[in-house]
């Protein structure tokens, strides 16, 4: 498995592993990454997971604005067939070590209070987020936004 910065050449198969999860409409995909591909732009992260050349999961992340050293983890995707092998997790443990390198304190991520994210919450803890926050009904009628923390 090799994490690295993502590149143009990976957008097809950063769009495939967004439109296996459903994480959101592929086609967004490559508005959302330009700046960090064209401008440098250091106030996003873009990682990509390659295993035997194939792309199976990336991580995406952006500063928050008028923070000192705050993140928030905007996009975390590892394709179905994948997902349980430590992909996600060496995603996660990457970007922290990168934000880390860069003196960043914080490190934040919103997910869905419905049922069907359990998953994803219980993940979010075993890698050492705390919930911090619960905004009843952001994403919709009975769909709470949870939002994790974790000192970097």
């Amino acid at each position: 498995m090799k994490i690295r910065p993502s590149v143009s050449n990976d957008i097809p198969s950063l769009q495939h592993v967004a439109e296996r999860t459903g994480l959101f409409p592929s086609d967004l995909l490559p508005d959302m990454i330009n700046g960090f591909l064209s401008d440098g732009d250091e106030s996003s992260l873009w990682l990509t997971c390659e295993e035997d050349s194939r792309i199976t999961g990336f991580c995406y992340a952006m500063e928050e604005t008028f923070t000192d050293g705050t993140w928030n983890m905007l996009a975390l995707a590892v394709l179905p067939d994948r997902q349980g092998n430590g992909i996600g997790r060496a995603l996660v443990a990457t970007l922290e070590e990168l934000l880390r390198d860069k003196h960043n304190r914080v490190l934040i991520v919103d997910t869905s209070g419905a049922g069907s994210f359990a998953g994803t919450r219980s993940f979010y803890q075993k890698c050492g987020y705390t919930e911090e926050a619960r905004i009843r009904d952001y994403w919709g009628p009975g769909d709470d936004k949870i939002v994790f923390w974790k000192a970097l």
